[in-house]
């Protein structure tokens, strides 16, 4: 029987600035369907590893496919049209246009229409109606006419999930959905992850254990650079190498505490 082609295959990915080498050979893969968290502690090479898979920075040696096909010398935007696509750790949103004008923007750029999208936008039934039913995935339609600067940080990632997903990914990169969400609105983080298309292959950079435990079926540990390890949840949790080099004593209660849950 013939293996699966990943959806993402990362073959010893190395970035250098100057004399720091901030990547080393990394090895990554994502098969399509899986859900897969990224952690390791500040400044351990996450972000530049996220700027290398889209295609910001380029690699210094190594390669990338998506579903088999040679990405590594493409630009992001040619990698967000073949399905590699990603949200940001900072919310990049229009914030004086409305909810829906927000995600539409999107819908009609994945169409091929964002140049004419307001001219003609009552007229394109099939645009609107993708954006209505996005909207309704992410449970914003309550907001879908509110400006983005009107509602809460929270519901603000949800609409950056759903401009992600109006581009129709095959791979979905989650630059820490978490960050700068009130602890009381993290539920509604939970639930729009839970709704992710089942088929779509996730790699979320995340710190919050809690949210970790409960998205991710594999964790991989990056550490200055290099991928410490990588498995199941549960065995990433209990591995003393990672408790003790990676998080230290009070990252460690943090994960004997998800570890407890897992």
């Amino acid at each position: 029987m013939t293996a699966a082609v990943a959806a993402l295959q990362a073959t010893g990915l190395c970035k250098r600035f100057g004399a720091l080498q901030v990547t080393q050979g990394v090895d990554l893969s994502l098969c399509a369907g899986t859900r897969t968290a990224l952690i390791g502690p500040n400044g351990a090479g996450k972000t530049t590893l996220v700027n290398l898979l889209t295609g910001v920075l380029r690699p210094d040696a190594g390669s990338l496919r998506l579903f088999g096909e040679e990405v590594t010398a493409a630009p992001a935007a040619v990698r967000t049209r073949k399905g590699l696509v990603r949200t940001f750790q900072i919310s990049s949103l229009f914030a004086q246009l409305t909810v829906f004008e927000n995600v539409f923007i999107a819908v009609a750029q994945a169409a091929g229409r964002g140049f004419s999208l307001w001219r003609v936008a009552g007229r394109q039934r099939d645009l609107l109606e993708r954006t209505e039913a996005l909207l309704e995935r992410m449970k914003l339609k309550t907001d879908m006419h509110r400006k983005v600067s009107e509602i809460a940080y929270g519901r603000q990632r949800l609409v950056e999930i759903a401009i992600a997903l109006a581009l129709r990914p095959r791979v979905l990169l989650l630059d820490e959905p978490a960050a700068g969400i009130p602890s009381t609105e993290l539920d509604l983080l939970h639930g729009a992850i839970d709704t992710l298309p089942p088929e779509i292959a996730v790699l979320m950079i995340e710190h919050d254990m809690e949210i970790v435990r409960r998205f991710a079926s594999e964790v991989a540990v990056l550490v200055n650079g290099a991928v410490l390890m990588s498995g199941k949840p549960r065995e990433v949790m209990a591995h003393p190498q990672v408790q003790a080099v990676y998080l230290g004593t009070a990252g460690q209660r943090r994960f004997e505490g998800a570890l407890a849950y897992a």
